[in-house]
């Protein structure tokens, strides 16, 4: 098994920002044939994100570019012929924009009736804010999680993309495409999957919901374990300015804890749950862990059962022994970047570069069975 799991599978994504690319990697980084419709005309009111520059858009590696003219009659009807060919169609824009195009879900099934039709938005494509823009945090906000990463006397915030455009919108898009694809297979029809990143951050949210409703958080910041008021469950500052997170939640880690700490015999620590002696825990975990550098603490606790974590930013990340040894960040064409996950015994394959805008274009109007002198007036009249 030499193959990559998904060899063979066609995947047609309308460019865009943010987690529908990434979606379209991961389909690449698992030997899907990812066809990239960029614009032939820029959009001006794009974010600024520079996608054809290897060092932003890395989640373009392994794809195949081409560019079309949407606007124009003939570039549309290009797009349809490489739809009618393929498996599944992701798309990020605004609800009704691939209608406008002529690419909307009715008439690419027409064409193609196992067309797995993809599109991932912020609000979805119904629903009172469907028309609205919005971001990450706007979408986070909105479903309770970012206020379940609130923190007394804090703002409540989340990294960004992190639970949002990635959670939510990722992960969701793809978990729904691949259930679609798979039915497929059997009922020989496709279906239109309406991927909202606030969907997927509610569904996200489901061990969130499990522990607010067995009474573990409140809706009230810094009363409860969850959000900031047990001291065994937070980050500290070392000597050093640096970071350092621990969770010791069940009651042996707790113990251990305690006692690489030094603090068994120190009163406040004597009931774990004893909500009074939080505080007072706190100020001793705080002096504790501030006395000695995050090195110091690595050394004594990083590879227990504490729940023990160092807190690294990106350039310390890649270096950390655990990821090296996991491979957990690759260097593609000079660019350091994350590695496919999970990892599996048959996915081993080499990754391939982020192509140049529209370079693929020629070879795949080719496969389309466009002769040369076709392709050549495309490019003339600027259709491609």
């Amino acid at each position: 098994m030499h193959k990559k799991p998904l060899s063979g599978l066609t995947v047609i994504e309308f460019e865009g920002i943010g987690p529908c690319p990434l979606a379209g990697m991961m389909f690449a980084d698992m030997g899907a044939d990812v066809i990239v419709v960029g614009r032939k005309v820029k959009n001006l009111n794009a974010a600024n994100f520079a996608p054809e520059k290897t060092a932003d858009g890395f989640y373009h590696r392994g794809k195949r570019s081409i560019q079309l003219d949407l606007k124009q009659t003939e570039g549309v009807e290009l797009a349809l012929e490489l739809i009618a060919r393929s498996a599944i169609l992701i798309e990020g824009f605004r609800p009704g924009v691939m209608e406008k195009l002529g690419l909307g879900p009715e008439v690419c099934e027409a064409l193609n009736p196992k067309l797995i039709y993809g599109r991932l938005t912020g609000w979805g494509q119904t629903g009172p804010l469907a028309q609205s823009a919005g971001h990450d945090p706007n979408f986070v906000a909105l479903t309770g999680a970012m206020h379940a990463g609130a923190r007394p006397n804090q703002k409540p915030t989340v990294p960004l993309t992190l639970v949002g455009d990635v959670g939510g919108g990722t992960m969701m898009l793809l978990w729904g495409v691949m259930c679609a694809f798979w039915q497929a297979q059997s009922s020989g029809k496709g279906q239109v999957i309406d991927a909202a990143i606030t969907d997927g951050c509610v569904y996200a949210s489901s061990l969130l919901w499990m522990i607010h409703n067995s009474s573990h958080s409140a809706d009230q910041v810094g009363t409860s374990w969850t959000d900031g008021a047990a001291p065994w469950n937070d980050s500290y500052v070392c000597s050093d300015g640096h970071y350092i997170n621990i969770c010791a939640l069940e009651p042996k880690f707790y113990g251990l804890l305690l006692a690489r700490l030094g603090l068994t015999q120190t009163g406040c620590f004597e009931h774990q749950w004893q909500e009074q002696s939080w505080p007072q825990a706190r100020v001793a975990l705080s002096q504790k862990f501030a006395s000695q550098t995050r090195h110091y603490w690595c050394g004594q606790l990083e590879g227990t059962d504490v729940c023990f974590a160092p807190v690294l930013n990106f350039t310390e990340a890649t270096q950390h022994p655990h990821h090296r040894a996991r491979n957990n960040f690759i260097k593609l064409d000079g660019v350091t970047q994350p590695a496919p996950a999970p990892k599996m015994d048959h996915n081993q394959g080499l990754l391939n570069s982020v192509p140049r805008a529209g370079q693929d274009t020629a070879d795949v109007l080719a496969q389309l069975g466009i002769s040369p002198k076709r392709i050549a007036q495309l490019r003339q009249d600027k259709v491609v």
